[in-house]
C-alpha cells in the first residue's frame, strides 16, 4: 500500500550503504528542481504543484523538514485554489511528516478534507488518521476515534481486493488501539470495549473527530470549510 507506513528495518552497518540512498535522494531532488525551472510559459500551476509535491516529500526523505514543508505549503495553496483535493491532502500528508511547528494543523485539515472529500485516496486519508493514532497517548480516546474513522473509511470506499486489504489493515489498527487504551485481548473484550467506545455509529464518531481536527487545527485553518460544505451535494 502506496501511503500507508509499517515499521522499518534498516542495516545502517555499512556506511556507504547509508550514504548511496542519500545520494540517490539528492539527484531525485536536483531532477525535480530542474524540471520545476524548466516549465514552459504559461504551464499549468496543477503541473508545477505536483512536481513541488514530490519534491517536498524528497526534502523530508533527506531531513530538510523547514524546506519541505515550505514547498508542500505552496504546492497545498496551488492545490486549494484548484480544488483539487487529492493533491491538497497529500500535501498536507508532507507537511506533516516534515514535523514543524505547523505540522499538526497540516494533519487535522488533511484529515478533514479526506473524509468530507470520497474522491481523495482512501488509503491517503487512512494514513493521516494512523497518524493520530500514533501520535496520541495511550488512554486517550482520539486514537480510537481516529482508527473507526480509517475502518469506516476503507470500508465505505474501497471495493475488491483494495478494501479486503485496506480493511484488513484498519481492523488490525483498531484491535492495535484497543490493547493499548483498555488492555483488550479477546474479541468478548473488544466487542465491549468497541460498544461502549460507541465506534459503531458513524453519526457519533465522526461527529467526536470533529473535536480532534479541532484540536489538532486550532485557529490555523487555510481553507473555508463553511464555502466547501456549501458547494457539497449534501451538506
Amino acid at each position: 500500500m502506496k501511503y500507508i507506513k509499517t515499521e522499518e528495518i534498516r542495516d545502517a552497518d555499512d556506511a556507504d550503504d547509508a550514504a548511496q540512498p542519500t545520494g540517490l535522494l539528492e539527484a531525485r531532488l536536483q531532477e525535480l528542481q530542474d524540471q520545476i525551472i524548466e516549465l514552459p510559459a504559461g504551464y499549468d500551476p496543477l503541473e508545477k504543484a505536483e512536481l513541488q509535491l514530490q519534491a517536498s516529500a524528497v526534502l523530508v526523505d533527506l531531513e530538510r523538514g523547514e524546506e519541505g514543508f515550505d514547498l508542500a505549503r505552496e504546492a497545498f495553496d496551488t492545490f486549494k485554489e484548484r480544488e483539487s483535493w487529492d493533491g491538497a491532502v497529500q500535501a498536507c500528508n508532507n507537511m506533516f511528516m516534515a514535523d514543524q511547528p505547523m505540522s499538526l494543523p497540516a494533519l487535522g485539515q488533511g484529515i478533514w478534507l479526506g473524509v468530507t472529500f470520497p474522491d481523495v485516496e482512501p488509503e491517503l486519508t487512512v494514513a493521516l488518521l494512523q497518524h493520530v493514532v500514533n501520535e496520541t497517548p495511550a488512554d486517550s480516546d482520539g486514537a480510537a476515534l481516529a482508527a473507526a474513522v480509517a475502518h469506516y473509511i476503507a470500508d465505505i470506499r474501497t471495493k475488491g481486493k483494495k478494501h479486503e486489504d485496506l480493511t484488513f489493515f484498519t481492523n488490525s489498527l483498531l484491535a492495535t488501539v484497543a490493547r493499548r487504551h483498555s488492555n483488550v485481548e479477546s474479541q468478548e473484550q473488544f466487542a465491549a470495549w468497541f460498544q461502549r467506545m460507541e465506534l459503531g455509529e458513524p453519526e457519533k464518531f465522526l461527529g467526536r473527530m470533529r473535536n480532534v481536527i479541532d484540536v489538532l487545527v486550532q485557529d490555523d485553518w487555510w481553507v473555508d470549510r463553511e464555502a466547501i460544505w456549501a458547494k457539497l451535494p449534501v451538506n
